[in-house]
């Protein structure tokens, strides 16, 4: 079977975090699992992503050009959707990205938006209409 099973994302600024990432996971169709002192997690499809600090981090900042992971895509469900979440994404701390080439930035034939936070973590929302 194939699959995810979770991701992990370390943050720096945890409320900063909860909040941003929250508000996001939310309008995708996460459902906060757990959560504790140091992170929480989220649900969706059989898979979830966790928001956690660490002692260990090496940095404040996610630095998407390095290497590593560049950014997570979602299912953002219909083109309306997708538009919506866009939409209301600056009032909850993301920025669009090649907002000149939105809906369109992928290629003609893709639907999706692209946010960065301020964090630098960068989320890409796919209209997925199946």
């Amino acid at each position: 079977m194939a699959g995810f099973h979770h991701v992990e994302v370390w943050v720096a600024d945890l409320v900063q975090a909860r909040a941003v990432w929250g508000w996001l996971l939310q309008e995708l169709g996460f459902e906060r699992a757990s959560e504790w002192s140091e992170g929480e997690s989220w649900e969706a499809g059989g898979a979830y992503l966790t928001l956690t600090t660490s002692p260990n981090l090496s940095g404040q900042v996610h630095d998407r050009r390095a290497p590593g992971v560049n950014h997570l895509a979602f299912k953002g469900g219909t083109l309306e959707r997708v538009d919506t979440i866009m939409a209301k994404s600056q009032d909850h701390g993301w920025n669009p990205l090649y907002q000149e080439r939105y809906p369109h930035a992928g290629g003609p034939d893709y639907y999706a938006g692209w946010l960065e936070n301020t964090a630098g973590f960068k989320a890409e929302i796919v209209a997925d209409e199946t």
